[in-house]
């Protein structure tokens, strides 16, 4: 079975696909093949009567690697938690027929980055939630938090649900520092790593490109100039 980290947030709009899309680049850059997943999309938009993953799209183009149904097997149309969504679509997700999705994908790379919906006690379907998902999957998580006042709250729980349900936290990392961060936003990291009971991989600079894509070229060329993450990467299993 090949290697892999299971990617989840403290929230929604935390900067999960785009941590996602720069290791996955990362990797690339230094020889890993690596296979990448999103296994729910809620609110997708539709093209020529298909419902698109523009996050799923974009892990591709980061990892070089080919769409296919099982980088991203439920695409839901509604911007809704993936149960809902799903129950507006007529769709019932089966977290059996995404792991042999992901087995499928598993078999042929050396590494694969799975990009959970929001966080990990989201709702899939009935009372299975992101959280049974990964565990289902065996794989570890990394925790995207965000800076600022209320992150250490919403990392602090995260970590405490992963304990509970059995899940090992890898890392976390620190999305979307600002230049000029404030006394909560300087504070944060510390405060995390000191409670959360897991490493603090990486504290990421906040990034203003337009185009995301762009986004991930500029992170991945950063961290591989920084010396710290040949460590970070051995961390996360790689």
């Amino acid at each position: 079975m090949s290697r892999g980290i299971f990617i989840t947030g403290t929230d929604t709009n935390v900067g999960k696909t785009i941590v996602a899309a720069t290791l996955a680049r990362l990797l690339r850059m230094n020889g890993v093949r690596v296979g990448v997943m999103k296994p729910v999309t809620s609110g997708c938009r539709e093209d020529d009567g298909q419902l698109v993953s523009d996050d799923a799209l974009l892990l591709c183009q980061a990892a070089g690697v080919p769409f296919s149904e099982d980088v991203a097997p439920y695409r839901l149309r509604e911007p809704l938690a993936p149960a809902e969504a799903a129950k507006c679509d007529g769709v019932r997700i089966d977290i059996s027929a995404i792991k042999a999705s992901f087995d499928r994908l598993a078999a042929s790379c050396d590494y694969v980055i799975v990009e959970g919906a929001g966080g990990l006690m989201v709702p899939l379907s009935g009372g299975l939630l992101v959280a049974d998902l990964a565990r289902e999957l065996g794989m570890p998580l990394l925790v995207v938090a965000r800076p600022g006042l209320g992150t250490i709250n919403h990392t602090v729980l995260t970590c405490f649900a992963a304990q509970q349900m059995e899940l090992q936290v890898a890392g976390i990392i620190v999305n979307g520092m600002p230049e000029n961060p404030g006394l909560a936003e300087k504070g944060a990291p510390h405060q995390i790593g000191s409670l959360c009971g897991a490493p603090v991989l990486g504290i990421w600079p906040q990034r203003n490109e337009v185009d995301e894509m762009e986004m991930v070229d500029e992170l991945a060329s950063w961290l591989d100039g920084q010396a710290e993450t040949g460590i970070v990467l051995r961390e996360l299993g790689v």
